[in-house]
């Protein structure tokens, strides 16, 4: 007999939450992540109920999430012309038992590291460790090759290997050597943060414009208590026809205000002035929205992807980091069943693979935002009354298939047992 030990490629939401899981559960693990040091990198990010279900039973509740952004309340569309296309509340407001949170997502990075250090103490992850490859082993473990910050090569064998290392996988590039290179629509997205005052419910998740040029919004944080500002987390989009060559490797880059801000002049309303919010921003970054094609299985035996390693999606359902999360969860529950063996990451994979890619695609095809694509079709955006246009009944359906899809529908969440009991271990000791 010997004690499993899970090694964890990757120091993200997806990786870190994986960690709490096995904490949780007793199972042993490292975290390996390539940085040599975390930050509060990143802007704006939602945690659907489902994810903070989740949260809630690994012990991090509202105290610690109000400390890194709000519950939200409303999700909304709004046309080019002003004018409302759908709007309905979320969270609690909506009738789930548990909110939806609006986070700035390095705030939240950092409030899981702290956690996961407090728990299982700061040896539980390694940074300026980065996973490479790996290597099956005949008798069932695996290797992970790493790369040390400092040109150091390691290689360290566990029974079993979770891909948390994001949508430039190297796991994955070793699954996968000849997987097609990262998916571009042609959407060019513009992120930032603007200090204003919320606007509709106060914590409001806003859409305006087309499915071809259009801007969202939301706070991030509670108003301060003396100016009433919060933080507002927003994203500019705008699609382009495709150029190949326009990003290479640059996937993420800061730029100035004025090189975007005039696809958006005239944009102006009784309510919002978005040229403003735009220039009032202190920093901007432009990345394109991409994916990855999905695969027919994230698992190769002792070897698992999970996060944007295993399905990288457009963020146009706000549900990137909650996927990881459940992710996490779902792989926790599998190795209740299964124990620390690749029978649980098998069960895991034929369980979820499918439905996810099928979300991946979804996502790709606008998410939620496939409204705004009906009401371009049907009246080139400009309307008086949305019913004439898309009636009521219609646009409840096309949200409701959504959020089946995604898996966070009010009566099936609700209803629905914890993935991990509370108390719930692992047996430590397997035969190899």
């Amino acid at each position: 007999m010997t004690e499993p030990h899970v090694i964890i490629a990757g120091g993200g939401i997806g990786g870190l939450a994986t960690a709490l899981t096995l904490q949780q559960l007793g199972v042993p693990f490292t975290v390996y992540e390539s940085v040599r040091e975390l930050g509060p990198l990143g802007v704006g990010i939602n945690i659907q109920p489902n994810a903070v279900r989740e949260l809630y039973d690994l012990g991090i509740g509202p105290d610690e999430l109000d400390t890194v952004g709000l519950p939200a309340r409303e999700w909304a569309l709004v046309g080019l012309n002003g004018n409302d296309i759908y709007s309905e509340p979320r969270g609690l407001k909506a009738g789930y038992n548990w909110p939806q949170y609006a986070v700035h997502r390095g705030r939240f990075h950092m409030l899981l590291h702290r956690t996961l250090v407090e728990r299982a103490g700061p040896e539980a992850i390694r940074l300026g460790h980065k996973v490479t490859a790996y290597e099956r082993n005949t008798d069932g473990t695996v290797t992970a090759l790493l790369l040390k910050a400092d040109g150091t090569l390691l290689r360290e064998q566990g029974t079993l290997l979770i891909a948390a290392d994001g949508i430039h996988s190297a796991v994955r590039a070793t699954m996968y050597p000849d997987q097609p290179p990262i998916h571009w629509g042609g959407a060019i997205m513009w992120r930032g943060t603007t200090l204003a005052r919320p606007i509709r419910s106060g914590a409001s998740f806003v859409g305006l414009g087309t499915h071809r040029q259009r801007v969202v919004f939301y706070p991030i944080s509670h108003p301060d208590s003396v100016t009433g500002l919060a933080m507002i987390n927003w994203i500019a989009e705008v699609t382009v026809d495709k150029d190949e060559g326009r990003y290479g490797s640059n996937w993420f880059r800061p730029v100035d205000i004025d090189e975007f801000a005039h696809h958006f002049t005239g944009w102006t309303y009784d309510w919002l002035d978005v040229p403003d919010m735009l220039r009032r921003s202190d920093v901007a970054y432009e990345n394109p929205m991409i994916d990855r094609d999905p695969v027919p299985t994230w698992q190769d035996g002792p070897v698992v992807l999970m996060g944007d390693a295993a399905h990288a999606m457009y963020p146009t359902g706000s549900n990137g980091a909650s996927q990881a999360i459940m992710d996490a969860r779902h792989l926790g529950a599998a190795m209740l069943e299964h124990g620390v063996t690749p029978a649980a990451l098998q069960y895991y994979d034929q369980k979820f693979c499918g439905p996810v890619s099928e979300l991946v695609l979804r996502n790709r095809g606008a998410g939620p935002f496939g409204l705004l694509n009906i009401v371009d079709e049907r009246s080139g955006g400009e309307f008086d009354n949305i019913d004439d246009v898309v009636p009521a009944e219609e646009r409840n359906a096309f949200m409701a298939r959504y959020k089946a899809a995604a898996g966070f529908a009010i009566e099936q969440l609700n209803a629905a047992h914890p993935t991990i009991a509370e108390g719930a271990t692992v047996r430590t000791l397997i035969e190899v």
